[in-house]
């Protein structure tokens, strides 16, 4: 992960049309990609480069599930728990996870290789019980799908 630099932040905010709105969400995305989540540092150069009251940045920055205000793992894992994934299983799949993470849906492992995260739906009932890992979707998971996924990251098989 990149440390916090003004310089950076800098040049996305000059890569857009200075002080339009409509901007904002292009931005803190841009941002979010180079972070993995949204500094405070960031936001508030933000709200003085658009000339926007830093609690709009940060009411944009709070609604979409997509921003993240704290610190994420290098890859990211969202478990879908909404209804057709649950009735097929998503609570053993988010349960493998957070046993063998050793973490909770929210939270980060000490390394900052993973975060864990719930969400309702991922649209793509079809295929559930549905994981999301670094933006690819693995459809179908059970348990031990989960442990080959880790062993692909270099999660080591441990006893669970």
């Amino acid at each position: 992960m990149a440390d916090f630099s003004v310089k950076a932040v800098d040049d996305i905010l000059n890569g857009h049309k200075e002080g339009a709105e409509v901007s904002l969400i292009p931005i803190l995305g841009e941002i979010q990609k180079r972070y993995r989540y949204l500094p405070r540092e960031a936001l508030i150069l933000v709200s003085e480069w658009l000339g926007v009251p830093l609690s709009q940045v940060y009411g944009i920055a709070t609604f979409y599930n997509a921003f993240s205000l704290k610190r994420q793992g290098k890859h990211p894992i969202h478990v879908c728990t909404g209804t057709a994934c649950h009735v097929r299983g998503a609570a053993q799949v988010l349960d493998r996870f957070k046993r063998r993470l050793k973490i909770r849906p929210g939270e980060t492992t000490p390394d900052w290789e993973f975060t864990l995260q719930t969400v309702n739906c991922l649209g793509a009932c079809a295929l559930g019980p549905i994981t999301v890992i670094d933006d690819k979707y693995f459809g179908q998971m059970t348990a031990s799908t989960v442990d080959k996924l880790l062993k692909e990251f270099g999660v080591e098989r441990q006893k669970v």
